[in-house]
C-alpha cells in the first residue's frame, strides 16, 4: 500500500475537482469547515459558478446533482445511502432514489476486444458478440452473444479503467469521512468513517464479477427443486473478475400488465410467488437478492420468475434471523420490555440513549399494530415506523439488516402494484412459524447443549495450564498488567503545548526586562537593546494572538 503522502499527491487533481463541484452546488460552508478551500485557490479561475436556479433547488436536490456530476463511485455511494433511512433524512432518501447514472456506453469494438481477451482459451465457444450494448451502467455494460451450442448469452463487461477510478475515489472518501468526523460534530451521529467502510465493501463486491457468478450458482443450487424461480445458467469456465458470461433471459417485465395479460399470467399469482421466493431466500437460506425492483424481475411465459443482477446481495446469519423473529413475537405478545431490549440489540446507538423515551416510543409502536388482523397488517408501513424509531433515537442498523428492510418495503410496493389485495405479512407468517419450530426442535436444542458442553470441556482442560503459567509468572515477578489510557495522548499534547507557552513567555519577559535595564543604564550600544526589546515585544504580541486564536485563553 502506498504511503499516505504519495496517495495525497497522486489524488490532488481529483480532490480539487471534488471541492470545485461542492462549491459549484453551494456547499462552500462545508468546504470551509473542512479546511479544503486551499485546494481550489490555485485553480480558482477554472470554477464555473452556476447561476441561482429558479425555483431554487433544495439541499437534497443539490446533493443528488453533485453526486451525479462526480461520477460512478459517488453515484453508487448515493444509491447505497438511499437504502439507509436509519441514517439519512426522508427528503434525502427520496431524492437519492432518483439518482441517474447517466453514463454513455463505451466503444462496442473495445468491449468486444476486452471480452475476447478476458475469455482467453474459451473464445472459440463464443460467437457473434454484438458491438451494441443492451444495457450500460456506471461500472459495466452488457452485450449479447451466442454460445457454440446455440444458447443466447448475456455478457457483462467492466468498464476499462473503472477499478483505478474507484480506488482513487475511495481514498478520497476516507479522507472526507475523517475530516467530517473531526470538524463537523453533527455528522458524527451517522459515523461517516464506518459508512464509507461499509460502502467500500459493497462496491468491491459489485466489481468482482467472479463473485457475482458464484452467487448466481449458489441461488441455482438453493432453488434447484423450486420451478417457480428461474436462475440463469452461468458459464463459469468463461468468467473472470472483469467478465460475466451467463444465459440470456428474454422475459416480460413484472410491471408490463399488457404482456402479462397476453400470456394469461395472473399478476396476483406473480405477486404471491415473488414474495414467497424472496422470504424463502431470507428466512430459510439466509441469503437474499438485495434489489428486487421491477427492472430486475422478469416473468417467463410459463409464469416462473427470474431475478436479474445479483451484484447486490444481503446475508443474514442465524442469530440475526432469530433476533427478527423474537422482535415480531414480542410485538405479537405486547411485551414492551422485551421489544425495547431487542431494539437496543438490533440498533447501534451513536450516543447515550434516553431509555424512558425509547420505552414510550416502542409502546406506541406496539399499540399501533397490536390486535390488527394479519390480513390487514401493512408490513411496509410497520417496517418504516420501526426504522423511524431507530432514527429518532440515534441508532443505526447493521447494513445487511437494513438492506433486508428496504428490500421488503420495495417488495411490498411491487406486490401491491400487481395485486391491490396483496399482503406481505400473510405470506411471511408461515416462514415465522417454521423458524419458531426450528428453534425449539429438540434436535437443535440438543445440538446447542452439546456445543456448549464441548466449549466448557475445552475451557476446563485449558484452565490448569493457564493457571500454572499465571502462578509461575507471579512467583518470578513477571506478571504484568496492561492499562489502556484513552485520550491520554491529547492530555499530554495539551500539557506539552501549555509548558512550551510558559517557557517562551518567561524567556520573552526576561529579554524585555534585560533590554529595558540595558537601555536605561546606557551600557553598550543602544541599538542592540532597542532591537532586542522590539523583537521580544513583537514575539510576545504574536504569542498572545496565538493564544486568543486557539480559543483557549
Amino acid at each position: 500500500m502506498e504511503p499516505r503522502p504519495i496517495r495525497f499527491l497522486r489524488n490532488l487533481g481529483r480532490m480539487r475537482q471534488i471541492v470545485s463541484v461542492l462549491l459549484n452546488y453551494g456547499f462552500g460552508d462545508l468546504v470551509d469547515r473542512l479546511h479544503l478551500r486551499g485546494y481550489v485557490r490555485l485553480g480558482q479561475r477554472l470554477l464555473r459558478r452556476k447561476g441561482e436556479p429558479t425555483p431554487p433547488l433544495s439541499r437534497a436536490q443539490r446533493v443528488r446533482l453533485a453526486l451525479e456530476e462526480l461520477g460512478p463511485t459517488f453515484v453508487k455511494f448515493g444509491q447505497v445511502l438511499s437504502t439507509r433511512p436509519d441514517l439519512i433524512p426522508p427528503d434525502f432518501i427520496e431524492e437519492l432514489k432518483h439518482l441517474r447514472e447517466n453514463v454513455p456506453p463505451f466503444s462496442g469494438d473495445l468491449a468486444v476486444q476486452l471480452i475476447t481477451e478476458a475469455i482467453g482459451s474459451g473464445r472459440a465457444q463464443i460467437e457473434d458478440i454484438s458491438t451494441e450494448p443492451i444495457a450500460a451502467g456506471s461500472l459495466a455494460q452488457v452485450h449479447t452473444a451466442r454460445h457454440s451450442d446455440g444458447t443466447k448469452l448475456a455478457i457483462k463487461i467492466l468498464r476499462p479503467g473503472i477499478r483505478s477510478e474507484i480506488e482513487t475515489d475511495l481514498d478520497l472518501m476516507h479522507e472526507f469521512a475523517t475530516l467530517l468526523q473531526r470538524y463537523v460534530p453533527e455528522f458524527r451521529v451517522i459515523d461517516p468513517v464506518g459508512l464509507v467502510r461499509h460502502f467500500e465493501r459493497v462496491i468491491r463486491r459489485e466489481q468482482n464479477l467472479i463473485r457475482e457468478a458464484r452467487t448466481v450458482e449458489e441461488f441455482s443450487r438453493l432453488f434447484r427443486e423450486d420451478a417457480t424461480l428461474k436462475v440463469p445458467r452461468v458459464y463459469t469456465e468463461l468468467c473472470s473478475d472483469s467478465v460475466l458470461v451467463m444465459e440470456f433471459i428474454d422475459g416480460i417485465r413484472v410491471d408490463d400488465r399488457e404482456e402479462l395479460a397476453a400470456y394469461r399470467i395472473s399478476p396476483r399469482a406473480i405477486a404471491a410467488n415473488g414474495a414467497r421466493i424472496f422470504l424463502k431466500q431470507a428466512f430459510e437460506f439466509g441469503v437474499f437478492h438485495g434489489d428486487p425492483h421491477p427492472g430486475n424481475i422478469r416473468i417467463l411465459p410459463d409464469g416462473s420468475i427470474c431475478l436479474l443482477d445479483y451484484g447486490m446481495i444481503g446475508m443474514l446469519d442465524e442469530q440475526t434471523r432469530d433476533l427478527l423473529i423474537d422482535l415480531l413475537m414480542s410485538i405479537a405478545k405486547r411485551d414492551v420490555a422485551r421489544a425495547v431490549a431487542l431494539v437496543q440489540k438490533v440498533g447501534q446507538p451513536h450516543d447515550s440513549l434516553d431509555v424512558a423515551l425509547l420505552n414510550a416510543d416502542v409502546r406506541d409502536f406496539i399499540e399501533s399494530y397490536y390486535g390488527i388482523e394479519l390480513g390487514q397488517l401493512n408490513l411496509g408501513s410497520m417496517l418504516n415506523d420501526f426504522v423511524r424509531i431507530l432514527t429518532t433515537h440515534g441508532m443505526s442498523c447493521p447494513g445487511d439488516l437494513m438492506l433486508l428492510i428496504r428490500a421488503l418495503v420495495t417488495l411490498d410496493g411491487v406486490g401491491r402494484s400487481l395485486d391491490p389485495d396483496f399482503n406481505l405479512a400473510a405470506i411471511l407468517r408461515p416462514f415465522v412459524e417454521a423458524a419458531v419450530r426450528r428453534r425449539y426442535d429438540p434436535r437443535r436444542i440438543a445440538s446447542g447443549i452439546f456445543d456448549e458442553l464441548r466449549t466448557l470441556a475445552n475451557v476446563a482442560c485449558q484452565l490448569p495450564v493457564s493457571l500454572e503459567r499465571t502462578l509461575d509468572k507471579l512467583s518470578h515477578n513477571e506478571l504484568r498488567i496492561q492499562l489502556e489510557h484513552r485520550r491520554l495522548d491529547q492530555l499530554i499534547n495539551e500539557l506539552d503545548r501549555s509548558g512550551n507557552r510558559i517557557v517562551i513567555g518567561l524567556i520573552l519577559s526576561a529579554l524585555i526586562v534585560a533590554s529595558a535595564l540595558l537601555f536605561r543604564a546606557g551600557s553598550g550600544p543602544a541599538w542592540i537593546s532597542v532591537s532586542v526589546f522590539a523583537i521580544s515585544a513583537f514575539l510576545g504580541i504574536w504569542l498572545i494572538y496565538g493564544v486568543f486564536r486557539s480559543g483557549r485563553l
